[in-house]
């Protein structure tokens, strides 16, 4: 099983709860194939860097999981297939994203600005 990350950009036509319960679909089609998900990010509404399909904004999600390779394929034929998607990548994490990853989500990057803050003052 390797570990992955997908980032998804849906149409900002969609309200915030329809946003919410397209990404609660495709989570599910994640775990029904077995993915265990290590974390799901959701940014929200977000201007996009260049028009997609004449808009200038989209809501972002970013979704962490764990998964053997021949599910990747089912589950982005079903992000193609979604008229809601406007674009996503996928991408294979290494060692090294793995453990920025989980630093991250430790907090161990806002520590050193809280340390830095406290020995400014």
């Amino acid at each position: 099983m390797g570990q992955y990350e997908t980032t998804i950009i849906l149409t900002p036509l969609l309200s915030e709860e329809a946003a919410k319960e397209v990404i609660a679909n495709f989570s599910k089609i994640l775990t029904d194939n077995g993915a265990e998900i290590v974390q799901e990010d959701n940014w929200g509404l977000k201007k996009l860097a260049y028009p997609i399909e004449k808009k200038s904004t989209g809501y972002y999600h970013i979704t962490e999981y764990k998964v053997s390779g021949e599910v990747i394929g089912k589950y982005e034929l079903e992000l193609k297939r979604d008229e809601r998607v406007m674009r996503f990548l996928t991408v294979k994490l290494d060692k090294h994203a793995v453990a920025y990853n989980e630093k991250k989500r430790s907090g161990a990057f806002n520590k050193k600005k809280s340390e830095k803050a406290e020995a400014a003052n």
